[in-house]
């Protein structure tokens, strides 16, 4: 393939992917990126969000991705990540659970003004919804 990426997802568990692809993008913790071929080395925390890869001229594939680094070298894109999910594997329900459980608590950390909880259920929200829009969009 001539614009080839080797992309590799790896979690504590296992090796959730190792595929060649013609581009990648993954969020950060400042926002999405966008990987081609020969793209400059770099190094970025990851955010809650969906992964796309895609083949050329193929359909995108997408995972749900949260939280790790991502390394970009000689071609490789490697994502450490603590989660990482199909879309099929992601249970919609456990996921909606999970969003009005963090908007519970939430709403409580408002009025008891705890900082560290506070940030703890917003970023539980945000994977929760993150998890919900992953699975919808390619089921």
């Amino acid at each position: 393939m001539a614009g080839s990426l080797t992309l590799r997802v790896i979690t504590p568990e296992h090796i959730a992917l190792d595929t060649t692809c013609s581009s990648v993008s993954f969020p950060t913790i400042d926002g999405s990126v966008g990987i081609l071929k020969d793209h400059a080395p770099m190094v970025a925390a990851i955010g809650a969000g969906e992964l796309t890869f895609r083949d050329e001229g193929s359909q995108p594939q997408g995972l749900f991705v949260a939280g790790g680094f991502a390394e970009v070298r000689s071609n490789t894109v490697r994502l450490v990540t603590d989660v990482s999910e199909a879309p099929t594997d992601i249970d919609v329900e456990r996921a909606k659970r999970a969003a009005e459980r963090a908007m519970k608590r939430l709403e409580m950390q408002q009025s008891e003004g705890d900082a560290l909880d506070l940030l703890r259920a917003q970023a539980a929200l945000q994977r929760a919804i993150m998890r919900q829009q992953v699975a919808s969009k390619y089921r």
